[in-house]
């Protein structure tokens, strides 16, 4: 153990403790990516050229996924200037019939759209139309909340499944396959999702059957304002009608078309991506053209260069936070500090390792408190590097067991920070759309969401 591993140790102890103070961590791992740079090189100039290669060496790993998420709002804009949006979501209000129906309805929406569209883009969609008829059948806003953020910036994002931005930061810190991470991350973020949302609706019945009482009493506009007040579905001028029906009916038959030809070609991780952001870009040029006519050549600029300031706004902190840790894995590093560095993380952990069996219960609930911990930061996303790096490291060369404390990692980090459990997250952003105080929701999703955890990461302990 060098002067360098030592400054990587007290690197990711003061990293931890900043987010538990719920603060920014892009300073304090800029800081100590120059002084472990300084620490194993002595070269001072060599040190600052570290910073700029550790962010590009970053951002290499991660521009697919910036890419993606790019192309997937960039598609949404398009569709949403046509009305397809709306139309698209229109049948399942048809659904909504009692509280505990809308509420399933609202999770399996948010689901399935946010795996597609990640749930952040997808808010306004489920949010702005369905929640409202939701609650003209009894079920609270708030409950509406909780059900958006629970389906979406919790078990949708935690698994990524489709995009697969989670499991490939996860995977690529741990140095495992990414379709490993791929299926144990999904199942524990259904575990925990499993478990969480049918809790969070039975915790909160009393409340739920009250306000349903009420909304029959007095009608939905007395009770919570004009705000909850069932919309048109057909939010399309006439002459958009016909190009809203077919971009409506086009976008999930392409996407089904895409998620069966992963399944029957057994197509995964990058190549999964692709197909996916391929299919996004064929949706977003005739989405472009079809609203816009001959100006759509124009137009589908705006809508890749507001998918990019997405994708940048959301992303980038990310940038100089996977730079310090990926100093911590052996393949990254030499890429910012040359040949001969070692992976300060993995070094580390292969000494812990000698005192923490990989696939012990200690193990998992240990990989499940610190993804916990780095997703206060309010991101989700910024320690999947940690949390991927420890897995690795722990796992002693065991890619099963690497695979399976990553995943455990991973849905500790996205279902805190990525948005349930803190209240500087986009969990803001879903109170928000909802109306109702953010506070209220997150008070609404500690319990659940704990509990759901535990569970998942009990049966990762004894299953996997």
């Amino acid at each position: 153990m060098t002067a360098a591993h030592w400054l990587y140790v007290l690197g990711v102890v003061v990293v931890l403790v900043v987010m538990g103070f719920r603060r920014n961590v892009v300073i304090p791992c800029t800081v100590f990516t120059f002084l472990v740079a300084l620490a194993f090189t002595g070269n001072f100039v060599a040190s600052v050229q570290a910073l700029f290669t550790a962010m590009l060496v970053a951002a290499t790993e991660l521009f697919g996924i910036f890419l993606i998420i790019s192309v997937m709002v960039a598609m949404l804009k398009a569709m949403q200037a046509s009305g397809a949006d709306s139309l698209m979501v229109a049948p399942l209000k048809r659904l909504m019939v009692s509280p505990l129906v809308s509420y399933i309805v609202l999770v399996l929406a948010t689901f399935v759209i946010s795996m597609f569209f990640w749930p952040t883009p997808s808010v306004p969609l489920v949010g702005g139309l369905l929640v409202p008829a939701a609650v003209a059948v009894g079920l609270p806003p708030v409950m509406g909340a909780v059900a958006v953020a629970l389906a979406g910036q919790g078990m949708a994002l935690a698994g990524d499944l489709i995009i697969q931005g989670a499991p490939g930061l996860t995977a690529s810190a741990a140095g495992v396959d990414v379709g490993l991470v791929v299926v144990k991350g999904g199942i524990l973020t259904l575990i925990t999702g499993a478990v969480a949302i049918p809790l969070a609706y039975y915790l909160s019945r009393n409340e739920i059957r009250t306000f349903a009482q009420q909304v029959q009493e007095v009608g939905v506009a007395a009770l919570v304002g004009d705000s909850y007040v069932v919309r048109d579905s057909a939010l399309t001028a006439p002459h958009m009608r016909g190009t809203a029906v077919f971009l409506s009916r086009l976008t999930p038959a392409l996407m089904i078309l895409a998620i069966l030809g992963m399944i029957g070609f057994n197509i995964l991780g990058g190549d999964a991506t692709a197909l996916l952001g391929g299919t996004a870009v064929v949706i977003l040029v005739v989405g472009s053209l079809m609203t816009h006519k001959a100006s759509g050549l124009d137009e589908i600029s705006e809508y890749l260069g507001e998918g990019l300031t997405f994708a940048f706004r959301v992303m980038g902190p990310i940038i100089p936070i996977a730079g310090f840790f990926f100093l911590g894995g052996p393949d990254t590093v030499v890429r910012v500090l040359g040949d001969t560095a070692p992976g300060f993380l993995f070094d580390i952990g292969e000494m812990v390792s000698q005192y923490i069996p990989a696939t012990g219960v200690f193990a998992k609930f240990g990989l499940l408190i610190v993804g916990i911990i780095t997703g206060l930061d309010g991101s989700g996303f910024s320690g999947l590097p940690l949390v991927g790096g420890l897995a690795g490291s722990l796992a002693g060369g065991s890619a099963q067991a690497a695979s399976t404390l990553g995943a455990v990692g991973q849905i500790g980090a996205v279902w805190c920070g990525g948005g349930t459990l803190v209240a500087w997250s986009t969990l803001v952003a879903v109170a928000g759309i909802c109306g109702v105080p953010v506070m209220d929701v997150l008070r609404k999703n500690v319990v659940p969401v704990l509990v759901g955890l535990f569970v998942a990461t009990l049966v990762a302990a004894i299953v996997l």
